[in-house]
């Protein structure tokens, strides 16, 4: 028998390639160059996170004042302290980790919680309102951004810790967007106190935030900000660093230490151990909207464009005034020199 002629048919095999097509893009999605570049308003996404801070926070309070808390510990940290996780912490993550969801379909979301949290149906969610009155008056200009440029760093409830033992002023809850990693709109919301404090680098800030003045006079004492729960060798490495007359200030939750600086009533907020950087985005935007500056003890600014790294491994230093002057002669060096002997 001779070899058998085999003939294509055209619709065929064009029916069979567009059907695999259909399932290449259906599996992978469309290549980058047949899509439509989408963005985003950066002026509607802070407003979307201003109302969605507060949404959060109100959950956080509600279960606070009715003991509702259900706490229990999600494990250990490096120090070997328990790790608290709350009811508080999972509603406010719910409230605004979907809230964004909603609003804005794929926007890249990094919440503290996002690990024990079970889904949750759209249909359950609020809308968010897109609109805010004091970001329309103090904001005059918007910018798009594309949306693969943005990532949203949440911490739903920060000082859980103190949340648990009923030290309310510590409590925050705190949204940052990092355009290309970098810090751009930091909002950190107070929930026992009912408020919200918001910056956008470059564009304006909250009306409840003010300009300082660096009034400090040489020689007189350092105000120094540091955790109250995660002190290491701070204490003696500052002191040492910048005279024994130094005042230590204990505290609790990043975002409340970073407002302390910000608003004055801290030179500088230390911190020598891991932090993660949901703790930290929000108030390193507000410092940065302020001409402030945050960076890890060697002086490296931090990156917040990677969801693979959540770790700030090298501490941190918070300052609106003076930075490099902490960095080069005081504070770092000794706090690196002890964190190197570990």
């Amino acid at each position: 028998m001779g070899p058998a002629n085999v003939r294509l048919n055209p619709i065929g095999a064009a029916a069979c390639f567009a059907l695999g097509l259909c399932v290449v893009i259906y599996i992978f999605g469309f290549p980058d160059w047949f899509q439509k570049e989408q963005k985003i308003s950066l002026k509607e996404l802070l407003s979307v996170s201003i109302a969605l801070v507060e949404r959060g926070g109100s959950r956080v309070r509600e279960i606070r004042d009715g003991n509702t808390l259900a706490d229990r510990s999600k494990g250990k940290t490096k120090e070997g302290a328990d790790e608290v996780l709350t009811e508080g912490d999972m509603e406010s993550h719910r409230a605004i980790v979907y809230g964004f969801g909603k609003t804005f379909p794929g926007l890249r979301v990094i919440s503290e919680e996002s690990d024990n949290i079970r889904p949750v149906s759209f249909k359950l969610i609020n809308n968010v309102n897109s609109q805010n009155d004091e970001v329309d008056k103090l904001i005059k200009n918007d910018i798009s951004v594309p949306f693969n440029k943005v990532t949203v760093w949440v911490d739903p409830l920060d000082a859980t810790q103190e949340y648990k033992e009923d030290l309310r002023e510590y409590v925050t809850v705190m949204i940052c967007v990092a355009v290309n990693g970098q810090p751009t709109i930091g909002v950190i919301h107070k929930p026992f106190e009912q408020k919200t404090f918001w910056a956008w680098v470059g564009y304006g800030h909250s009306s409840n935030l003010k300009t300082v003045e660096n009034t400090r006079k040489e020689g007189s004492p350092y105000n120094i900000i540091i955790s109250r729960s995660h002190t290491g060798d701070v204490v003696e490495s500052v002191k040492k660093s910048l005279g024994n007359n130094t005042n230590i200030i204990k505290a609790g939750g990043a975002g409340y230490k970073t407002l302390e600086v910000i608003e004055g009533r801290a030179d500088a907020y230390v911190h020598t151990t891991r932090i993660k950087k949901w703790d930290i985005c929000a108030g390193n935007a507000i410092l940065s909207a302020f001409h402030g500056k945050m960076t890890t003890l060697e002086g490296a600014f931090i990156d917040y464009s990677s969801r693979n790294e959540v770790k700030n491994n090298d501490g941190l230093l918070a300052t609106l005034y003076d930075h490099y002057k902490y960095l080069e002669q005081h504070v770092a060096k000794p706090m690196k020199h002890n964190k190197d002997q570990r």
